[in-house]
């Protein structure tokens, strides 16, 4: 059993789990950037109430929400080349991550701002200060103070959601453990046993960077 875990975790083998780590963090960050920054600006949406836009807004982050992000990576990678489009592999899967996990962020962004006291905003009118800028330099900082534990969490899923994307062989940690163990069956729990140790070290990783932003903004 020992023989195993040493033969398995060969340089050659760890170089190529290695490179499959780095392509699940490349597809994690950019789809947390993309996702956060699209995610927050429906949020928004949502919370202004622009008339009808607003409304079809959340009909649409309704549909996507409910839809499995399995079936979304399916269209990007094979859905997309019938409509002229033709993603690779990496594009397409942090297409269909920004797409899923915007939708999912909005709905935290919006709750987050309904979560701030009316008053806040009334303070800011009071104070001369437009609808707008209330909204961003009073309501929003302390909505996002409070939205910290909620985005993290939802980022952490991200990262092991990328798992999901072998389905249109996304050259990630997952993928090429099987690639490994496909080789040599008795590879198969010494790549379970490191892939689980990766997702828990990038994981635990963003669950310490929240702890320590939630409590510099408190």
């Amino acid at each position: 059993m020992l023989q195993n875990f040493i033969d398995a975790y060969s340089p050659d083998n760890l170089r190529y789990l290695f490179g499959g780590l780095g392509i699940t963090i490349l597809v994690s960050v950019v789809s947390i950037i993309g996702s956060f920054i699209i995610g927050s600006i429906l949020g928004i949406i949502r919370y202004v109430k622009i008339k009808y836009f607003s409304a079809i807004v959340g009909f649409i982050i309704d549909v996507i929400r409910n839809l499995p992000l399995i079936l979304i990576l399916f269209f990007t990678y094979f859905g997309l080349p019938n409509l002229g489009v033709k993603p690779e592999i990496i594009p397409a899967a942090i297409l269909a991550m920004t797409i899923f996990e915007s939708t999912m962020l909005a709905e935290i962004v919006r709750s987050g701002i309904q979560a701030v006291d009316s008053g806040q905003m009334e303070g800011a009118r009071a104070n001369g200060l437009t609808y707008w800028q209330g909204l961003w330099h009073i309501v929003l900082p302390q909505a996002m103070v409070k939205m910290i534990p909620a985005i993290v969490s939802q980022f952490i899923s991200l990262v092991k959601d990328t798992s999901l994307a072998t389905i249109i062989l996304l050259p990630e940690m997952l993928y090429r453990s099987q690639i490994i163990y496909g080789q040599n069956t008795n590879y198969i729990i010494p790549m379970f046993v490191a892939i689980a140790l990766m997702y828990f070290v990038v994981c635990y990783c963003l669950s310490v960077l929240a702890r320590y932003l939630e409590k510099r903004q408190a």
